[in-house]
This record gives C-alpha cells, sequence and structure tokens, in this order.
C-alpha cells in the first residue's frame, strides 16, 4: 500500500460528512473505469434496486483493483453518477463496506439525467494509488 494522506477539511474549508477534501500520495497512478451493476456474464443484478446495484458496482470495483494489484485502502478518488440522488445512501452502505470511515478518500456526486442503459442506477468510478 503506498503512503497516503487524507485531508478531511483544509483551513477554511467546511468539513466533509463523507468524504475527504484531499488526499494525495506519490506512487504509480491507477485509474478505474466506471463500473455499473454487472455479473461476470455481462448481466444486470438488482433491476430497480439501489442496494443490489450499489453491492455490485463496488463488488467490480474491488475486482478491478484487485487486477491492478490495489485495494480500497489504495483509492484516493471516487466519482459516483446517479440517475436520482435518493440512491446514495445505498451507494453509501455499500461504500462502507469496503472502505472504513478513517480512510475515506476523496469523491464527487453527480446526478446524471441517465446512464448507458435505463436501467442502470449508478456508475461509480475509481482513482488509486499504488507504492512506485
Amino acid at each position: 500500500m503506498s503512503e497516503l494522506t487524507r485531508i478531511p477539511a483544509p483551513d477554511g474549508v467546511a468539513p466533509a460528512a463523507q468524504y475527504s477534501h484531499v488526499v494525495l500520495g506519490t506512487g504509480r497512478f491507477v485509474a478505474v473505469s466506471g463500473q455499473l451493476a454487472l455479473d461476470e456474464d455481462g448481466e444486470l443484478v438488482g433491476e430497480g434496486d439501489a442496494a443490489a446495484q450499489a453491492r455490485q458496482v463496488f463488488e467490480n470495483l474491488r475486482r478491478c483493483l484487485a487486477a491492478a494489484g490495489a485495494t480500497f485502502d489504495d483509492v484516493v478518488k471516487l466519482t459516483y453518477f446517479v440517475t436520482d440522488m435518493a440512491h446514495m445512501p445505498a451507494v453509501r452502505a455499500a461504500r462502507a463496506e469496503h472502505i472504513p470511515d478513517d480512510r475515506l478518500p476523496a469523491a464527487s456526486a453527480v446526478r446524471v439525467a441517465g446512464l448507458v442503459r435505463p436501467e442502470f442506477l449508478m456508475e461509480v468510478e475509481a482513482y488509486a494509488v499504488l507504492p512506485s
């Protein structure tokens, strides 16, 4: 694991409740494309169920990170694309299964009009830093 520094509230910036404002580190950069709620056969998991989709998305992120030799401990940034902000509690719950509150990455949440297919409720991408 690379040495990462998390700054939840820089001077003059309101504290963040669900993310760190700044995460920095040195090493190899890993970018993980936005993951959808697809199983290993490309089938949708959890049609209409934000919690089931969020769990699958985070499992896919875990597998992609592992393919790069990374874990959620190495993640410095998550970007959430959701079709409805009401899905964010499900996203946060799935994230909490993988990332403890004291290791929260920087994050952005964006409400979008739609994703690549209408049955997808969310997509999440990740950036990580590994030791050099």
